[in-house]
């Protein structure tokens, strides 16, 4: 290589940085020895901050544009000062190409539950995730905080850290926000700015900041999830007795057998509240049952529903009627043991003198009426 070209090498240097992780924070431009060059030219592009660090401390910071250094008011040696050390300066200066665009969708979730004071409730566990946004601010702060000497600094190395100051106030924000568990989903939009505004002059401290801090999920745990599904569905039940009777008279008219075992379940519902509430009753103060208060009597279990049958006649059906009904059409003579009933549950049409409870209505029938004299 000769002289010239020599010359060339020392008088041209090109200082910029392009990346494509998406995830890189800060980044040092490396150059031989760490020497800048005298004319060089630095190119920072948007969404950059260039900070020069000379013998260890910050010595300027670059916003976006496009600079040529060779100004003596700059405190960067090159080697073109010192001709004596053959091109060689014993005074080194870094470049560090910070990142100031926004990474997007970092995550923070609750490692353990978080207990809160629930008005309804009482001390509940909660979980809570969500994601947030973060930026570099101020990039000098930022390298003097986090930084340090790293070479290349990622987003995964402050995020854990991050994370933590996240669940430390998002724990005090829910200990003093008073908002009832059950209605925490329509307030997450409000606790997210708790949340943000009280981390902020601890991210600050970094020369950092979170423009948008998201939280998607509140949960409880499953014990206490599976007690509020069943606290739902007794209050779409409603009326427990009546819903019972629903259930026995449907289960008649599809003909299975669940009839029994729906008036079954009834009748224990019904036991079952009895004896809660005779024990609410019985309790005394400490829990103790005087001996001197009368037992409450039991509710009667739920009246048995009447079987109904269909007439056949000519071709077409009537009905339904019940057992009472049927016994004034067979004393009106319009009901006799030939004529074809059916009833939910039963084997098809059949004469009515073969069911043992309508053959009683034929039995009990006055004998006709003597001739008139």
């Amino acid at each position: 290589m000769g002289i010239l070209d020599f010359l060339t090498g020392e008088f041209i240097d090109v200082i910029h940085w392009t990346d494509d992780t998406r995830d890189t924070m800060v980044w040092r431009f490396e150059r031989e020895g760490h020497a800048i060059k005298y004319g060089a030219k630095l190119t920072v592009r948007e969404g950059q901050t260039a900070v020069f660090v000379h013998e260890g401390q910050i010595a300027d910071v670059f916003t976006p544009g496009l600079y040529m250094l060779e100004t003596n008011n700059m405190p960067i040696l090159t080697t073109l000062q010192h001709w004596d050390h053959g091109f060689q300066s014993p005074f080194k200066s870094e470049i560090y190409f910070v990142n100031t665009t926004r990474f997007a969708d970092q995550k923070w979730g609750t490692k353990n539950p978080i207990i809160a004071r629930d008005p309804e409730f009482g001390p509940v566990r909660l979980r809570a995730y969500g994601t947030y946004v973060m930026r570099i601010g101020d990039a000098a702060k930022f390298m003097t905080e986090i930084v340090g000497t790293d070479g290349e600094f990622t987003a995964d190395e402050i995020s854990f850290q991050i994370r933590n100051i996240i669940v430390q106030e998002f724990s005090r924000a829910i200990a003093g926000s008073g908002i009832p568990v059950l209605d925490m989903a329509a307030n997450t939009a409000d606790l997210g700015k708790l949340v943000a505004n009280a981390i902020a002059p601890t991210i600050a401290a970094y020369g950092m900041s979170i423009p948008e801090f998201y939280i998607e999920n509140i949960s409880l745990p499953e014990a206490v999830e599976a007690m509020l599904d069943k606290r739902t569905s007794m209050g779409i039940v409603g009326d427990l007795g009546r819903f019972m009777q629903y259930s026995a008279a449907e289960s008649l008219a599809r003909g299975d057998g669940s009839a029994g075992a729906a008036m079954g379940a009834g009748m224990g519902a019904g036991v079952g509240m009895a004896m809660g509430t005779r024990m609410l009753a019985q309790a005394g103060p400490w829990g103790s049952v005087p001996q001197t208060q009368p037992a409450a009597p039991p509710p009667p279990p739920p009246p048995p529903v009447e079987k109904v049958w269909h007439i056949a006649e000519a071709g077409a059906t009537r009905g339904p009627f019940g057992r009472g009904h049927l016994g004034r059409l067979a004393s009106g003579g319009s009901f006799t043991r030939d004529t074809l009933v059916w009833s939910p549950g039963q084997d098809g049409w059949k004469p009515a003198g073969e069911i043992a409870e309508l053959a009683q209505l034929f039995t009990v029938m006055p004998p006709p009426p003597p001739p008139s004299a």
